[in-house]
């Protein structure tokens, strides 16, 4: 560990492994193998073994926010869409054994071919922020933004991080799928179908109203004012049909419950303990949060940005823990702090540990396919014409890569 960082307490509030179990946002805690014991001292050497057996018929992706127990596994390493993209660009692999979350294998299992089987070590993996839009919830808001006589004008955008449901619903309705690297690109493009930013044209933005609102804010010019959430839980969203017809952006009431966590008095705080450290977070925080950042962008952002640091500086990051644990552990040259006191894990990415991992790679030697993801031939269908509105636009600049 590097020794200018400083690991944070244990919170009571969080879904910690292990500890409790979150019924109503997880997809399934149960594996339906025989789990060997975390305790096992021979697990490393099992996951090598079976990978080795594997050879190149299994492809393994680890997201960044991976625990380094299974990072260490990982063929590549990288954010949602690189590795769904990468993944796409390994034909020859039969098992696409993807350490992340849910909706990355659905988006992994839309990109590759029909021969090409993707792997869920846990299906417990899911994500909160996705799970906060539901496709009927939804296509019910479509509906009633309908009988207000909006949708003529208003073009759908799904952030990466939703099912692959509702990257087909924007299939559907003319819109298209977004990263957050690329979202000033993408509602720009939104735009530019329905009369350009300065039209009266609108955005149905989901699931995260922090990455839509940060975005049209920021990078598109546009004010608080323009932008309304909507809370499925209430008609019109909690708006008066008026508001929704003035509104720019309508925001989804979504949000990461990691990115959630961070607030401005982190930041003034870790100014006033170390003078000159420089903030960086990722867009997908609160926008006072991000306000009062230094720099805001997307994970391969925050790494570039740190590999490229000077010696001596000093980062706080307002990101995931593993991702600046291990960035800390990287650059011991430079001083990097955790913008939050407390842990701040993705519990549920987090359930995929080497276990899980050792579990499914032995499967697959044995010739059974655990956790498939598989997304239905219509489902996969529009939601890739989605996707590929996304990859004909143009690339984001290399300084919101």
């Amino acid at each position: 560990m590097s020794a200018t960082f400083t690991e944070p307490a244990e919170s009571p509030a969080l879904l910690l492994l292990g500890q409790r179990r979150d019924l109503l946002s997880e997809r399934g805690v149960d594996c339906p193998g025989d789990l060997p014991a975390p305790s096992d001292p021979d697990l490393v050497e099992r996951a090598r073994k079976a990978k080795e057996k594997l050879g190149d018929r299994v492809f393994v992706l680890g997201h960044h926010y991976q625990r380094d127990e299974v990072i260490q596994f990982a063929d590549v390493t990288g954010d949602s869409f690189k590795l769904a993209r990468d993944a796409q660009n390994r034909p020859e692999a039969e098992f696409i054994v993807f350490c992340g979350v849910h909706f990355m294998a659905e988006s992994a299992d839309i990109l590759t071919s029909d021969e090409q089987q993707v792997v869920l070590p846990d299906m417990a993996a899911g994500c909160s922020m996705a799970d906060m839009a539901d496709i009927n919830q939804v296509e019910d808001a479509w509906a009633q933004l309908a009988e207000a006589g909006i949708t003529d004008r208003t073009i759908p955008i799904t952030y990466m991080n939703s099912t692959a449901a509702l990257k087909a619903f924007c299939g559907r309705h003319r819109g298209a799928v977004c990263t957050s690297s690329n979202s000033e690109t993408a509602l720009r493009w939104a735009f530019d179908q329905i009369g350009g930013v300065e039209g009266d044209g609108k955005v149905f933005f989901f699931p995260d109203q922090h990455l839509g609102r940060n975005t049209a804010v920021l990078k598109l010019g546009m004010s608080l004012d323009d932008c309304v959430v909507w809370d499925p839980r209430k008609p019109l969203g909690g708006n008066t049909v008026e508001q929704l017809a003035a509104a720019r952006m309508i925001l989804w009431k979504g949000h990461c419950s990691v990115h959630g966590r961070f607030r401005k008095e982190n930041v003034d705080a870790l100014r006033e303990r170390v003078p000159g450290i420089t903030v960086i977070v990722h867009p997908e925080c609160a926008h006072d949060v991000v306000n009062a950042a230094d720099m805001v962008g997307s994970t391969e952002y925050i790494i570039k940005a740190i590999e490229a640091a000077e010696p001596g500086t000093a980062w706080a990051i307002g990101t995931e823990l593993n991702l600046v644990r291990r960035l800390a552990n990287a650059h011991p040259d430079k001083q990097i702090h955790f913008l939050e006191d407390t842990v701040c894990f993705c519990s549920t990415m987090n359930r995929i540990d080497l276990p899980h991992l050792v579990w499914a790679l032995e499967s697959l030697v044995a010739g059974e396919v655990p956790n498939r993801i598989v997304v239905d031939t219509q489902t996969q269908a529009e939601a890739k014409v989605a996707l590929d509105r996304m990859l004909a636009l143009p690339a984001p600049a290399p300084a919101n890569d």
